[in-house]
């Protein structure tokens, strides 16, 4: 069956629902400590069928001022969530999400969660690991050391998943 512009009723677009979505699950990124209008922004790139928008796009669509959305840019490219590429004979920039963005986000916070075991490693000898601090900020390292062990051992069950 067909739309009035000729597009199979598989392929339209519910804007409203979509848009439904885009708040619904932006919220979610929010309350887990996601900048507003970051979780806004990625959530509609993620939603949008190449991946990709324009600024003005990202505007419109989310009804957001340039300023709201260039701070969201700003941050979502910062964490290497999103890249910026220059459209093809314009001067235009449209946004895009990474390729395997979710591996990549996560391979990421490895080196993160690595520099914090650092971190409290050191803390945890300068406090002295028998000292109830110390001892609190070493089993927070082990903590992180076991998460990236799994972490580590996860992503690699997810590429022989994907068979890459």
């Amino acid at each position: 069956m067909t739309s009035e512009t000729g597009e199979s009723e598989a392929n339209v677009r519910d804007e409203e629902a979509v848009s439904r979505f885009v708040e619904r699950f932006a919220a979610e990124m929010t309350e887990a400590g996601m900048q507003r209008m970051a979780s806004r922004v990625f959530a509609a790139l993620l939603a949008d069928d190449d991946g990709s928008m324009t600024s003005a796009e990202l505007g419109e669509q989310l009804r957001i001022s340039p300023a709201a959305v260039s701070g969201a840019i700003n941050y979502l490219t910062q964490v290497g969530m999103i890249a910026r590429e220059r459209e093809p004979g314009s001067r235009r920039d449209r946004y895009r999400l990474h390729d395997e963005i979710w591996y990549t986000t996560f391979a990421s916070r490895d080196q993160v969660l690595t520099r914090w075991e650092r971190a409290l490693m050191d803390g945890a000898r300068t406090l002295g690991e028998s000292t109830p601090a110390g001892a609190r900020l070493a089993e927070t390292a082990e903590f992180f050391e076991f998460v990236q062990a799994e972490l580590a051992g996860m992503m690699e069950r997810w590429r022989e998943t994907r068979g890459r």
